[in-house]
């Protein structure tokens, strides 16, 4: 997993990785029309 913030990488352990992916996999696999999920790309401004 990379999460960039104003195009900096930040940094990540275990913990921290399997918590955010464990917590987006959860909400799109709740979502109508989402079956099986191989690739997933979020992008957003703020």
């Amino acid at each position: 997993m990379i999460i960039k913030v104003n195009g900096k990488q930040i940094p990540l352990t275990e913990f921290p990785t399997d918590f955010i992916k464990n917590t987006i996999y959860g909400m799109l696999k709740s979502l109508k029309g989402v079956n099986e999920i191989n690739e997933v790309e979020i992008q957003f401004t703020m």
